[in-house]
């Protein structure tokens, strides 16, 4: 288990669409490494970087610079051709990009207070959206085509999101899903789920896109903690896990199927038939799987389930195998196994890991 305190050497961290790859930056280069492999793919030592977003596993790349330097201005989005080394396209903006995300057909560009949509393939400006002002650029994407959602912040003063459809351009839904501002949303990648959670990060709530209702509500801790990221396991309908890496240096995984097996046992109780949804919500086990002291406290750190297995049997629900891959900001990839028996007991185990930038010694 890993326990790094240096100080922070990286400038931004991304996985692309499908978890395959991931790219990292510092203050003198960016890489790209393979997930599965943890193979350095490709690297480039062209200054400081606080967006390197992948196109799943092709050469095109979104780069926007730190301002370090004065030909990699903040505001700049440059659209880079990875083979060829050179650029492809660039878009200048008023004010700093705070978040990119890209699909095969769209590409979405998040400001302080207006988010840009572009079709990728012609790069013309198709809608702007505008926002609340949206400082840390939080935002969630699912790169599906056929459910290709953008959400945002709806409010700076409860936990409110609007969800976007990207393809027909038009708002689909807010969702009031706490009382605190968004800390952090995530969708699964068809875009049929919506996970957030707020400045207090107590608790995770999950919702269903097309209804806009509250399906599951996760309770993380009953301390105040920053939330860093949230990401669904990848699956055609609901996720069997929810991951999420917390300021406290934890990573927490939330058991979405077993959850789903023991409400429907509750549903035919006594307790489950008279109680309305909303309030036998609140009695759900927490389903909540926690590996303490991942990171050291404080380092922010990104995860993501890339792959899960079912380990079929007799029982109901199914163990799980699951890899979660994560990166921290003090410069290392790590890669777990969890598993999760049909009694809801859970094993975490390091599997790898290593320093993404070894030359680096401050």
């Amino acid at each position: 288990m890993a326990n790094h305190s240096s100080p922070s050497s990286i400038y931004s961290a991304s996985f692309n669409q499908d978890n395959s790859g991931f790219a990292v930056s510092s203050r003198d280069s960016f890489k790209i490494f393979d997930s599965t492999t943890g193979r350095l793919c490709y690297e480039r030592a062209a200054g400081a970087f606080v967006i390197v977003e992948m196109l799943y596993s092709s050469d095109l790349l979104a780069l926007v610079g730190a301002g370090e330097q004065a030909s990699l201005s903040p505001r700049r989005l440059c659209l880079f051709n990875s083979t060829k080394g050179s650029p492809l396209k660039e878009l200048n903006f008023l004010t700093s990009i705070l978040a990119v995300r890209m699909n095969k057909k769209r590409l979405v560009v998040v400001l302080v207070e207006k988010t840009y949509v572009y079709d990728l393939n012609t790069l013309v400006m198709l809608d702007t959206i505008d926002t609340v002002p949206n400082p840390k650029g939080l935002c969630a994407f699912s790169p599906s085509v056929e459910g290709c959602f953008l959400a945002v912040p709806a409010s700076t003063t409860k936990g409110s999101v609007l969800v976007y459809n990207v393809m027909d351009l038009q708002s689909h839904s807010e969702i009031d899903a706490h009382r605190s501002p968004l800390a952090a949303v995530a969708l699964t990648s068809n875009g049929m789920y919506i996970a957030t959670a707020s400045e207090q990060g107590t608790l995770i709530r999950v919702h269903l896109v097309s209804e806009s209702t509250k399906s599951y509500s996760f309770r993380r801790g009953t301390y105040p903690s920053t939330i860093y990221s949230l990401s669904f396991a990848p699956s055609s309908q609901l996720p069997d896990i929810l991951i999420a890496t917390s300021s406290s240096g934890s990573i927490h995984a939330f058991s979405l199927m077993l959850a789903i097996h023991q409400r429907s046992k509750r549903s035919t109780s006594f307790l489950g038939s008279v109680l309305p949804d909303s309030v036998s919500d609140a009695l759900d086990p927490a389903h909540h799987h926690v590996l303490q002291n991942a990171v050291s406290s404080g380092i922010r750190s990104y995860a993501v389930v890339r792959k899960v297995g079912k380990l079929e049997g007799t029982s109901s629900p199914s163990p799980i195998r699951a890899t979660v891959s994560v990166i921290t900001y003090s410069g290392y990839f790590q890669e777990y196994t969890l598993s999760i028996n049909n009694k809801n007991e859970s094993v975490w185990t390091l599997e790898r890991e290593f320093n993404l930038y070894p030359v680096i010694s401050s």
